[in-house]
């Protein structure tokens, strides 16, 4: 398309249109019919492109048509679709796809990523928060290219959990969906406390040492054997913090921190030595005695940290006196503090506090 430059026509300069002007004697331009025929094609390409039907009388066809290309070439598509089912989602549904996984559990297979689908995005949002397992799922052999430092191809799926989570995706048309932006971008792992024991958006699970299956969770398996916290079952107890790979073959369990304090890893300062990562510690205990046989000032003796009964008491508080029924000591050995038989108390020491539900960032 260009000015009739190459069409003789009156009036014409240089291709271009001008006024006629009487005082010069020079005429106006006159439109060649093959340029006004050549315009008028252009304009109807643009329209039946589109899909429409060229009409005389509507003047907005052109507007509509532009409209109509550029939604379907566009990335991101002026669409919402609406599902409770699982389903395939096709080229035509991508745009905003909203998801209820109230009546169960389900899953939407994206379209192939392919040169036929080309350079396109979808929103996929749930809309419920059931706790149903709704997966995002690629076609065939297409990837979804998250957590990339775990797996370079990604995974070929995903999970949605909790209402208002979602993911926007762009395709590539070579095979992968990569992730453009998310509800929640935070570390996969990483803990956090909350203040609601209802599911909440962005891939979070409790701390709970669950069971988990290695199939329907393997970029956090990967998670797992990468984070140098792999401990094996058999030395579990203690260092429930750790990950543990299950059955060995097809599960593996998460951190247990439940009713637990957490403190900073040592990593070599040597205030808290010889600990390992997710490993256990008892509280320090300290002890208190109100002198021979329950008598005298309260804290008349004191000492911490008395190794005879720093054992894993998980914060119990434990006391013997010989006129309650509990157990005479013998004289000489760490727990009397005299051959009077004193009354001793030992306590976990532990600050107040308030209890918060762990969760952790799972996907």
């Amino acid at each position: 398309m260009d000015y009739p430059k190459s069409v003789p026509s009156v009036g014409l300069v240089d291709g271009r249109f001008v006024d006629e002007n009487p005082v010069a004697g020079t005429p106006g331009s006159l439109i060649p019919a093959v340029w006004g025929n050549s315009v008028t094609q252009e304009i109807l390409n643009v329209i039946t492109g589109a899909g429409l039907a060229a009409a005389e009388t509507d003047t907005a066809q052109l507007y509509k048509a532009i409209q109509s290309i550029v939604g379907n070439t566009s990335p991101m598509r002026s669409v919402i679709t609406r599902l409770a089912a699982s389903k395939t989602l096709s080229a035509q549904e991508l745009g905003l796809v909203l998801i209820d996984g109230s009546p169960g559990a389900l899953t939407l297979l994206l379209p192939p990523a392919d040169v036929a689908l080309g350079v396109r995005d979808v929103i996929v949002r749930r809309v419920d928060n059931s706790g149903n397992r709704m997966v995002i799922q690629a076609s065939g052999t297409d990837r979804i290219r998250f957590h990339t430092h775990l797996s370079p191809s990604g995974y070929p799926f995903f999970v949605l959990m909790g209402g208002g989570d979602w993911w926007h995706l762009r395709s590539d048309g070579a095979g992968s969906w990569w992730p453009v932006g998310r509800f929640d971008n935070t570390p996969l792992g990483r803990p956090f406390f909350e203040t609601t024991i209802v599911l909440s958006p962005g891939g979070y699970g409790a701390l709970n040492g669950t069971l988990m299956n290695r199939a329907e969770w393997p970029w956090l398996w990967d998670h797992a054997q990468r984070s140098g916290m792999l401990n094996t079952e058999a030395t579990r107890v203690g260092n429930e913090g750790n990950w543990t790979p299950g059955d060995g073959a097809l599960t593996f369990r998460g951190p247990e921190l439940r009713g637990e304090f957490l403190r900073v890893l040592d990593e070599g300062r040597n205030v808290d030595s010889g600990r390992m990562m997710g490993s256990n510690q008892a509280g320090t205990v300290h002890s208190y005695a109100m002198g021979a046989q329950g008598g005298g000032a309260i804290g008349s003796r004191w000492s911490d940290s008395l190794a005879a009964v720093g054992a894993q008491t998980h914060e119990t508080k434990t006391y013997s006196t010989p006129t309650n029924g509990g157990p005479i000591y013998p004289a000489g050995t760490s727990y009397q503090m005299d051959t009077a038989n004193t009354l001793l108390y030992s306590f976990s020491s532990r600050p107040r506090n308030v209890a918060y539900p762990g969760r952790m960032k799972v996907i």
